[in-house]
């Protein structure tokens, strides 16, 4: 790679978020300057982001730390039509009230990373509802369509995907690539915008809207990928055995996001450290470099890193505690997810495998009750043997709480309404 003048530039090659780029020389020179205007694009299918669109996240923070200017785009647009890429079948179609009210969630996780403003670098969110809504069909296959081919279309991986499985992609879908490439044209207008990011399944799309903005505007923009992230087992990153690792807390208790980062694996610790956290790299060479039980002390600093930045300082602190507490002391903790059952049924007995489910500790009844008959559940930290068994008010603890565990790490408390 050649020699980088940029803070931003060298700052993402050092901890290893550049896939591709389609002129590293052209945007450093804009970064070190302090004129990247850089945008990446979320589509508002769930009321949260998760653990998978953290990497891009940090990029936007990244380019507002070395002094230029990032703009989230929420695709109140796009979302009503779905981004074929990566997916084997047609996404399920939202309403535009649940579009508009996930985008409004969403906007919270942001608070956390950037900060928005008039200023210079200060972060733009902008909604491309706001000139794809007004489209006018005719016109814009007139004026956009003519500069794209079939032949060219067909050929993106997220198209050949869905053909070569003969699985259907709507004419609808098969939009997206479009408007995806308009929309950078359209930050170009309206914000200046020069540079999108996003992942490496991501770069047809984003040479796309490259393309289209140098042709009908004359304008010179970039493009910048990072790598696909997975595990080092081989899993997806954000995704877990009970669903998808989120970043609100509407949807993950704190504790439970801590946990997870808590639980990387040894091998990713250091990876995880320079991409999710701000940690000076000889530092976290440091950590890296740590064996035995010494790296479970690196990933405590992990999780309690990440959690900060994403949920707070607070946040951090509690889920810390209550881990300390939960798998070092051995006691219930107030900072485990809490679950409320009515008191008359709990004074009636609660089947367990009712409860565990209730607490998402298993996904279904038939799920928890493989864990009791494989040993894996207990009773405020009492194994549980058999699967009838049933918690009432007499297993209330001292706290007015009961605690239930799955395996060592997933810990739940259940307490009367």
């Amino acid at each position: 790679m050649t020699q980088l003048k940029s803070d931003f530039l060298r700052e993402l090659s050092a901890r290893g978020f550049i896939k591709d780029c389609t002129d590293l020389e052209g945007l450093d020179a804009k970064a070190a300057k302090g004129e990247a205007v850089g945008y990446i694009g979320y589509d508002a299918t769930a009321d949260s982001l998760h653990v998978g669109h953290l990497t891009q996240i940090m990029l936007l923070r990244w380019l507002q730390k070395t002094g230029n200017k990032p703009i989230a785009l929420m695709g109140g647009g796009t979302t009503k039509i779905g981004d074929p890429s990566g997916k084997d079948e047609s996404r399920l179609l939202l309403t535009v009230e649940k579009i508009n009210e996930n985008l409004a969630s969403i906007r919270k996780t942001f608070d956390n990373f950037l900060t928005f403003g008039a200023g210079k670098s200060d972060a733009v969110m902008a909604n491309n509802a706001d000139w794809l809504d007004e489209l006018a069909y005719i016109p814009f296959l007139r004026d956009i369509g003519r500069h794209f081919t079939i032949n060219r279309m067909l050929s993106f991986d997220s198209v050949k995907l869905r053909l070569d499985r003969e699985q259907p992609l709507t004419f609808l879908e098969f939009n997206y690539m479009i408007l995806q490439a308009y929309d950078f044209m359209e930050l170009n207008k309206r914000y200046g915008c020069n540079l999108q990011m996003g992942g490496s399944d991501q770069y047809g799309n984003i040479v796309n809207g490259i393309e289209l903005t140098r042709r009908v505007r004359s304008e010179q923009v970039y493009g910048l990928t990072s790598p696909l992230l997975t595990t080092a087992s081989g899993q997806k990153m954000g995704k877990t055995a009970g669903g998808a690792v989120w970043l609100s807390r509407d949807r993950l208790s704190d504790f439970d996001f801590w946990q997870y980062w808590r639980n990387t694996e040894d091998a990713d610790v250091g990876r995880f450290l320079k991409l999710f956290t701000e940690m000076p790299l000889d530092e976290i060479a440091r950590l890296e470099a740590l064996g035995g039980a010494e790296i479970n002390e690196a990933k405590k600093i992990l999780a309690n890193e990440v959690t900060k930045l994403c949920r707070g300082e607070a946040a951090a602190t509690e889920a810390a505690e209550t881990a300390r507490q939960t798998f070092e002391l051995g006691a219930a903790s107030a900072g485990l997810p809490t679950f409320e059952v009515a008191r008359a049924e709990l004074e009636a007995g609660v089947p367990l495998v009712d409860l565990f489910a209730l607490a998402g500790l298993a996904k279904s009844k038939g799920e928890a009750r493989r864990l009791i008959q494989q040993g894996g559940a207990r009773l405020n930290d009492v194994a549980i043997a058999d699967i009838a068994a049933t918690a009432g008010t007499g297993d209330l603890g001292a706290d007015g709480t009961i605690k239930l565990s799955a395996g060592k790490k997933n810990h739940a408390l259940v307490k009367p309404a």
